[in-house]
């Protein structure tokens, strides 16, 4: 993979491509940290002598500091200057793993967890902003999100790999210890790659837009990730979503009244940011449910180790890789809207597929294809609905638009995630009382993933629309002047436009 092209075709200066690997390195270690931990959960749960609710706390203490503080990261970084703001989000994350590994009580485990997340808000959108300044509009950006896409499915997938082998080789606490020497790493290969840029942008923190949307994204995660094993009427989880609700009317009302504002509306000016913020949602809340259910499925049902489970990931992994290779050079040929509407239904078959899966299965009959199609179609959809919101974005927005599509990505995985636990959970309850535990099991882990591969077909037929409609948003809107016999006639207007990349 050529990390560094440029408009032309030509090459890059290296400085360049290893900046974009340094800034991507950035990117995985963020998206390992999310997944890593799923399979050594029982391991971290008899270690570290946490009940079922704290088990399940140290997944998601770290998502909700991550989802509730991105857009104040990407703020910040716009504000602050992001190679800085970067660099300290990433000795944040790395002084969290270390503590994280060497906790000796639940709390202190859970508290590293939430700081783990402090740091990734402020990575992740610092860096995605920074790898976009790197390159101009034009297949080169293409090229990099193609990176961006591969590294951000590998981290996923390879996170499970990875947890799979430290657990069993040395135990749980080298799996935060890994992340921690990681970022360590990728800290000194971003002060030494990633070159000083006059990237601090003018304007104020907007302080009370930042504390009402956190405050509101913080109800939001907390409700829906509380819901899975307290139930969605119970009295604290209704409390919180009505909170959620009320400081997101709130933060509306406030937004329209600042100069200032966290989000200023012409981050919206072009139509395609909103585009591709929503269905980013759609395809979150799909994605982080699958690095959730899919290993259960593989250790539960299959009987399958630590080990075999993290190494049973290694097609998605590749898959995905290949697929956001392939993206840029796909959405060349048929655009950029065909080529996310492909992914959406081939992702969608994948998930179908998998919702075959039986009680008495193997992993080369139920897993093995369908991971291959859900990662093809996984990492081309990521890459074309990354590209799609952040196009257009002024520079000095571009860390919070960074952050505004993990943001989107996070919260849409804590609700799908949230909802299909429900689904899973409620049809293996009410299964027949004479039908055996694995296949009950199995029957809830069907039903989420045919929801799954419901909610993408519904993506897909939503992605036309709305892209259709972020272009016309982008057509100016100044009167064209009638043509004369003297004047040229315009350029025939084919479907070159839509044939080009989403960047």
């Amino acid at each position: 993979m050529n990390l560094g092209r440029t408009k032309g075709g030509t090459a890059a200066p290296p400085r360049q491509g290893a900046a974009l690997a340094a800034l991507a390195a950035a990117q995985f270690t963020v998206m390992l940290a999310t997944s890593i931990v799923n399979v050594a959960l029982p391991q971290i749960r008899s270690g570290a002598g946490l009940s079922d609710g704290g088990t399940t706390w140290v997944v998601n203490a770290y998502g909700l500091a991550f989802g509730a503080l991105l857009l104040a990261g990407g703020r910040a970084g716009d504000l602050l200057g992001r190679r800085r703001v970067l660099l300290a989000g990433l000795a944040v994350f790395a002084g969290a793993s270390l503590a994280a590994g060497l906790a000796q009580s639940a709390g202190l485990l859970i508290a590293a967890r939430a700081v783990q997340g402090v740091g990734a808000a402020a990575v992740a959108p610092a860096a995605l902003a920074l790898a976009m300044n790197l390159f101009p509009p034009g297949p080169g950006r293409g090229r990099a999100l193609g990176v961006w896409g591969a590294v951000s499915g590998a981290g996923g997938a390879g996170g499970v790999l990875l947890g799979g082998v430290l657990t069993q080789a040395w135990g749980w606490p080298w799996i935060f210890h890994s992340v921690a020497l990681g970022a360590a790493a990728v800290l000194v290969a971003v002060a030494t790659l990633v070159p000083r840029a006059a990237d601090r942008g003018s304007g104020r923190f907007d302080l009370l837009g930042t504390a009402t949307v956190t405050l509101a994204l913080t109800c939001l995660v907390w409700a829906l990730t509380t819901a899975r094993a307290a139930g969605w009427t119970d009295a604290g989880v209704l409390a919180a979503l009505l909170g959620a609700f009320v400081l997101l009317v709130l933060f509306a009302l406030v937004e329209r009244r600042r100069p200032d504002a966290l989000i200023p509306p012409r981050l919206f000016s072009t139509g395609r940011v909103a585009a591709g913020n929503l269905l980013m949602a759609l395809l979150g809340s799909v994605w982080i449910a699958l690095f959730f259910f899919l290993p259960l499925y593989q250790q539960q049902v299959l009987g399958m180790s630590p080990l075999a489970t993290g190494a049973g990931q290694l097609p998605l992994t590749v898959a995905n890789m290949l697929g956001a290779v392939l993206a840029p050079r796909i959405s060349g040929r048929i655009g950029a809207t065909a080529t996310v509407t492909a992914a959406l239904l081939t992702e969608a078959a994948g998930l179908l597929w998998l919702s075959w899966m039986r009680a008495d299965g193997s992993y080369l009959v139920d897993v093995f294809g369908p991971s291959v199609l859900i990662g093809l179609g996984l990492s081309i959809a990521f890459v074309q609905l990354t590209a799609l919101a952040v196009d257009g974005v002024p520079r000095q927005d571009a860390g919070l638009a960074g952050g505004l599509v993990n943001t989107t990505r996070q919260v849409g995985g804590a609700i799908g995630l949230a909802a299909l636990a429900t689904l899973a959970g409620s049809v293996t309850t009410h299964a027949p009382t004479d039908q055996p535990p694995l296949e009950a099991l199995t029957t809830g882990y069907q039903a989420a993933f045919t929801a799954s591969a419901a909610v993408l077909t519904a993506t897909a037929l939503l992605a036309p629309l709305l892209t259709r409609s972020s272009r016309r948003a982008r057509r100016p809107r100044c009167p064209v002047p009638p043509r004369t016999s003297a004047s040229p006639a315009p350029p025939q207007q084919g479907r070159a436009a839509d044939r080009a990349p989403a960047s």
